[in-house]
C-alpha cells in the first residue's frame, strides 16, 4: 500500500525547473529516506508531497486521494512536516510551541483537553525536552531547538510524518536518539515516516525504503540492502567506495576509497 505518490511531477521555483516528469511512491507504514547530493531535489520533492509546493504538472496522492482535495485542517491531521528551517514567533516557550501541534485537532466544541496535555508531555519526554518546557525557544542552542521542533511534529500525531534533515545541528549521540525515536514511532504506531538525510550510512540503517536521487530524478528505490551498491554510489554521488555490512544492524555501510595515505597515517608532522 502506498502512503504518498507523486506522478509525472514538474517542480519548479519560478522559471527554474528542479524536476521534470518526477515519479515517487512511498510505502505506508514504513520508514522511507531520500538521499542524494546537494541540490538534487530532495527537499523540493518533500515540499511537493506536503503540498507546500504546487507542481506545475502531475499530481500528488495521499493514500488514494489527490492531496489537493483535503482542507488545510484535514491535511494537518493526516500529515506533519518538519522543514529544514522552521520559524517560531518571538518569545514563545517550548511548551507553547509544542502545544501548537494539537491545533488541527481543536474545534469550537472541543477545546484543549487533558488528553492534549498528555500528548504534549509525551512528545516533550520522548525528545528529551521536558526540562526545557518553560524556557523561551530563542534561548536554546540549535540542537535543543531542533529537538523541540521534532516534539511539535510528534504532538501533531499524524499517520504520516515528513522530516527534512531532522538531524541537522545535532551531535552524534542526539542524531542516533532522534533516528531511534523515529524508528520506535514507526514500529509502535505504524507511522509512515519520510525523511531527507545526508548521512548515507544512517539512511541505510534506519530506512525500510531508500530513494536515491540525482538531478531531480529517482535513480533507484527499494530496501537499502538491494539498492546500495558501489555502482549506485558512483552514479549518484560521484564517489568510489566499498560496501561492507554493519556488524550491528546487518545493513550496508559505505566506505569511501578516498586517497591512499602514506603509511596509513594522516598529515606528516612538522619538520618532515
Amino acid at each position: 500500500m502506498t502512503a504518498l505518490l507523486g506522478e509525472g511531477l514538474r517542480l519548479s521555483y519560478g522559471d527554474r525547473v528542479v524536476a521534470e516528469g518526477f515519479d515517487i511512491a512511498l510505502p505506508a507504514g514504513k520508514v522511507s529516506v531520500l538521499v542524494g547530493p546537494n541540490a538534487c531535489g530532495k527537499s523540493t520533492a518533500l515540499r511537493a508531497l506536503a503540498r507546500l509546493l504546487t507542481p506545475t504538472a502531475g499530481a500528488v496522492y495521499l493514500g488514494d486521494a489527490p492531496i489537493t482535495g483535503f482542507s488545510h485542517r484535514e491535511l494537518a491531521r493526516r500529515l506533519a512536516l518538519l522543514p529544514q528551517s522552521p520559524i517560531a514567533p518571538d518569545g514563545i516557550t517550548v511548551r507553547d510551541l509544542v502545544a501548537r501541534g494539537r491545533t488541527p485537532h481543536q474545534r469550537w466544541w472541543r477545546q484543549w483537553s487533558r488528553a492534549d496535555e498528555e500528548i504534549v508531555e509525551r512528545a516533550l519526554a520522548a525528545t528529551g525536552t521536558a526540562e526545557l518546557a518553560d524556557r523561551n525557544l530563542d534561548e536554546l542552542s540549535g540542537g535543543q531547538r531542533q529537538r523541540v521542533w521534532i516534539a511539535l511534529a510528534l504532538a501533531q500525531e499524524t499517520p504520516v510524518l515528513l522530516l527534512d534533515e531532522p538531524t541537522t545541528y545535532l551531535d552524534l549521540a542526539f542524531q542516533v536518539d532522534v533516528l531511534e525515536l523515529v524508528a520506535e514511532l514507526n514500529e509502535r504506531n505504524g507511522t509512515t515516516v519520510v525523511m531527507v538525510l545526508h548521512d548515507l550510512n544512517q539512511a541505510c540503517r534506519y530506512a525500510d525504503h531508500l530513494v536515491a536521487m540525482r538531478a531531480g530524478t529517482v535513480i533507484a528505490a527499494g530496501p537499502p540492502t538491494e539498492v546500495v551498491t558501489p555502482e549506485l554510489v558512483r552514479e549518484v554521488f560521484g564517489l568510489e567506495c566499498r560496501i561492507i555490512t554493519c556488524p550491528v544492524a546487518g545493513t550496508p555501510i559505505v566506505v569511501p576509497e578516498g586517497r591512499p595515505r602514506r603509511g596509513g597515517a594522516g598529515f606528516p608532522s612538522a619538520g618532515k
